[in-house]
């Protein structure tokens, strides 16, 4: 399973890729034959990302270059020729809309997601943030998923675990990035149970109230992946060994976040090649819970 790299949020080194959060894209241990597939979800996802995220154009402008891009996403599923403006994403695109029939409303998702960016509303729970992790990260799982002809129900659910978990790690990791950006994925009812109110002009200060928070959404962050785990037994292959170093990957995050008491805010954590043979050595003993 892979996820195009965040444009917003750096580095992975743990699994090869610098974007787009915690997710590996077409490296070695992927498939040959679905490395054109899925380096068209890719180049798709992390050029809309970008159209959201990167530069300096008023949100008005993004949101009607994202308009743009959705007509091409359409026209691209009609068969019909694209604008041209961004024939790196829709021509490989097209093709593999074709030979491995993309399930369409997915990355209709993944857009619907980018443009509640570019509006940069606040999240009053962590049903709010849920909602969002559901449009922005677990469409590539289960479009990976898909491709793999992975379609039980129980697994799209474990995929839909996993990558809310990615996501939610990328929130607590980016925390200081996000604050001086203005943005907040903090939910309002976590802050306001530890006698805090989300940032509305300048960025939070740290404090233990904060550093207490980020410890019970941290929490919440691993039981989902924990949750998530048992996918990467179930996915075949090469496939399979990829998705373990990606869990292994996020939860090493959460282990770097808990290392440094939770200060994100002055410090990102990350996980580099040092990591690499613990990360190999978690994977290889990953396996099924025991029944209880």
């Amino acid at each position: 399973m892979s996820r195009p790299p965040d444009a917003r949020r750096g580095d992975n080194a743990a699994v090869g890729v610098d974007h787009y959060e915690n997710f590996p894209v077409a490296s070695l241990l992927c498939p040959p034959a679905l490395r054109p597939a899925i380096m068209a979800i890719y180049g798709f996802a992390r050029t809309a990302d970008d159209l959201a995220d990167e530069g300096d154009a008023p949100a008005s402008q993004r949101l009607a270059d994202l308009t743009a891009f959705r007509a091409d996403l359409d026209a691209a599923v009609a068969g019909r020729p694209a604008s041209g403006r961004w024939p790196g994403v829709f021509e490989p695109l097209a093709r593999m809309l074709v030979r491995h029939a993309l399930p369409v409303p997915l990355l209709h998702d993944l857009l619907s997601a980018f443009e509640q960016d570019v509006h940069n509303p606040p999240y009053p729970d962590r049903a709010a943030l849920l909602d969002y992790c559901r449009r922005s990260a677990n469409p590539v799982g289960r479009l990976l998923l898909h491709l793999y002809g992975i379609t039980d129900a129980a697994d799209l659910t474990r995929s839909d675990a996993i990558c809310t978990a990615l996501q939610l790690i990328n929130f607590w990791q980016d925390l200081g990035r996000d604050q001086q950006r203005g943005r907040s994925y903090l939910p309002a009812a976590d802050l306001a149970r530890h006698g805090l109110t989300p940032p509305t002009g300048a960025p939070l200060s740290d404090s233990p109230g904060l550093r207490a928070c980020l410890s019970e959404l941290c929490d919440w962050a691993r039981l989902l992946m924990l949750r998530g785990a048992p996918l990467a037994l179930r996915v075949p292959g090469r496939a399979g060994w990829e998705l373990r170093l990606v869990v292994q990957g996020g939860l090493r995050i959460l282990d770097r976040i808990e290392a440094l008491q939770h200060d994100t805010l002055h410090r990102r954590p990350t996980v580099g090649k040092a990591d690499v043979p613990l990360l190999l050595w978690r994977a290889l003993r990953m396996s099924a819970p025991r029944p209880a």
